[in-house]
């Protein structure tokens, strides 16, 4: 039962009515009362003087009494100022409600036969994952399950950045200084060796580039120059060439750091449909690059490096080929895009779940991509995200300054149980149930930090803020969860148990209630408009009104006290519908909610 529109037509039809003005229901537009005055829905009145010929207060006062007299739908109005805030019959709550308590996968939309690709994670294999790495997959993944409500088949991949320069300095620093230590020999995770070996890599560069400029260079031929450097180069030169020796040393390493990041996404609750690897991509974009030579798309420079001039499109000449023939990130982005497209022909639409520092880098990809003649070049897009700050400042993974996801989750499950303990929510848990407690908050606690802020939005992140049972949080919304479980428990105890969605017998409801329909009627709305916006904090604030407003109906209204069996029924298929929608929301975030706290 669609409320805004019932309203729509209704008012549609007093225009008609009362001023014989002609009215479109689109074109109509409701928004929702202020709390501090009776109603639900409000209709704004000024631009419509025009068709009424009336003041704004005058017009909104002659159709609300229209609708009173004439709409099954409403009970009352009042108007301030212009704005004629409308009040429904209990009646039609109860009818909303009951729609939505009949209605099987509620907020999940009927497939629309469109499918659509979303990238994220997309890591290098020289390091971990730290925080910057959270957001993106937490993002990527809520977009992706959050498009699939909305009735998309939906694509999760990701693009691993597997060779390059800074691949092969996290190798040059193993042959030199790792005395052939492995993940087995230190009991470390592969990816934290392998990244530990980057760090040595600049620690050692750097006092090389000293020595250099102490001997009289300038630092620019000290950076150049500086052995471990050229030797780095050399090492990807060979690479390229499929060198044996380097080859299996290079499939070696990354496989130590898939391992690691393996463990890491099952901690995260992230996962992927397909894999690319640059490695198997960039071939495909150099062959691309020489085609678009060949076709004059592209210039080649006298050294033999490759460029695009995108100076018509108010942009700068950029390097798609060096001169030594090896490829640059953008090559390796315009294979990963067509050989995207030829495994998925039919996708409408595809995603790339990157920080907002690559904004230029995706603006020239979209139209080299364009130029090449790709029509599906306008259906990439770029989800753009801020970036994620500490206390301590912004990191660098070269300097060993990054805060490690894995690090990050289990301080944060660590913390949970602290606060779970203090707070004495843990009583008639097995040690393994309180375990799992800890990591369902904890995890949940650091998403719903992290995607309840707009994604463009560069934030602060607060472990300490994001744990707690009251606010904003996930551990709020979890304990709402866990509350209402615990209802549902008691109500299966006594043998309530509302099969059917018909509750036309209750005679009132209290005000709370109607302001938990109001929002359970929003969901399928808030669905359509974060897959739009691709914006989970869309959800994220959603869910948090949700449960607040159902805790504010916890605290005015007595459920097993009632003695009105209709309304105590009621009551329970109320809360029941709450705790789904609170479930199928945080879902969406990636976010697991208890039944027992």
């Amino acid at each position: 039962m669609n409320i805004e529109s019932i309203l729509k037509e209704d008012i549609s039809k007093a225009f008609k009515s009362l001023f014989d003005a002609e009215l479109n229901p689109e074109d109509i537009s409701l928004q929702p009362t202020r709390k501090e005055f009776e109603g639900s829905h409000t209709f704004v009145c000024f631009p419509y003087a025009r068709l009424s010929k009336k003041s704004p207060e005058e017009t909104g006062n002659v159709i609300g009494e229209y609708l009173k007299e004439n709409s099954e739908a409403v009970g009352g109005f009042n108007v301030v100022k212009g704005f004629l805030n409308i009040v429904l019959t209990d009646a039609t709550w109860l009818s909303v409600f009951s729609s939505i308590f009949n209605t099987q996968d509620y907020g999940v939309l009927p497939s629309n036969g469109k499918e659509v690709m979303v990238e994220y994670s997309s890591p290098n294999t020289n390091k971990p994952l730290h925080l910057g790495h959270l957001r993106n997959n937490f993002l990527g993944w809520s977009v992706a399950e959050i498009l699939k409500a909305n009735g998309n088949k939906v694509h999760k991949v990701q693009i691993i950045n597997d060779r390059g320069i800074h691949i092969c300095k996290s190798m040059i620093a193993w042959l030199k200084f790792g005395n052939a230590e492995t993940p087995e020999s230190t009991g470390k995770k592969g990816d934290k060796l392998v990244g530990d070996y980057y760090v040595k890599f600049d620690q050692e560069y750097k006092k090389q580039i000293a020595e250099l400029i102490d001997g009289g260079a300038t630092k620019e031929q000290a950076e150049k120059e500086a052995p471990i450097m050229q030797e780095a180069q050399e090492l990807l030169r060979k690479w390229e060439e499929k060198d044996p020796e380097v080859y299996a040393l290079w499939q070696k390493m990354n496989e130590w750091v898939y391992k690691g990041f393996d463990g890491t996404y099952r901690q995260m609750g992230v996962d992927f449909d397909k894999l690319y690897y640059e490695s198997e991509t960039y071939l495909l974009g150099k062959d691309e690059v020489m085609k678009g030579v060949e076709q004059g798309i592209f210039f080649q420079k006298e050294d033999g490096s490759v460029w695009v001039d995108l100076t018509g499109e108010g942009l700068d000449q950029k390097l798609l080929l060096r001169a030594d023939g090896t490829s640059v990130y953008m090559t390796q982005d315009i294979g990963t895009a067509i050989l995207r497209f030829r495994d998925f022909p039919k996708i409408a639409k595809q995603i790339y779940t990157v920080g907002n520092e690559q904004e230029y880098h995706f603006k020239v990809l979209f139209i080299i991509l364009d130029k090449l003649g790709y029509k599906w070049a306008k259906e990439c897009y770029h989800l753009s995200y801020g970036m994620v700050d500490l206390p301590t400042g912004k990191m660098k993974s070269r300097e060993g300054t990054v805060v490690d996801a894995d690090d990050l989750m289990q301080e944060m499950i660590d913390t949970a149980r602290v606060h779970t303990e203090e707070l004495g929510k843990i009583e008639g848990f097995t040690e393994q149930q309180a375990g799992e407690l800890y990591e369902t908050l904890g995890i949940g606690a650091l998403k719903y930090f992290l995607l309840k802020v707009d994604p463009k939005k560069r934030m602060l992140f607060d472990p300490n803020e994001s744990i707690q049972f009251q606010g904003n949080t996930g551990p709020f919304i979890q304990y709402t969860h866990a509350r209402i479980s615990a209802i549902l428990r008691k109500a299966d105890q006594l043998g309530l148990h509302p099969q059917t969605g018909d509750f036309s017998a209750l005679s009132q409801l209290h005000p709370t209630e109607k302001s938990v329909i109001f929002l359970l009627n929003e969901y399928v709305d808030k669905v359509k408009e974060a897959g739009t916006n691709h914006s989970p904090d869309i959800i994220a604030q959603y869910v948090y009104d949700l449960a607040k407003e159902y805790n504010r109906f916890y605290q005015e209204v007595s459920i097993f006290n009632e003695e009105d069996e209709q309304a105590l029924k009621f009551r329970v298929a109320f809360s029941k519908v709450v705790a789904e929608t609170i479930k199928r929301a945080m879902g969406l975030l990636g976010i697991s909610v208890p039944e027992r706290m």
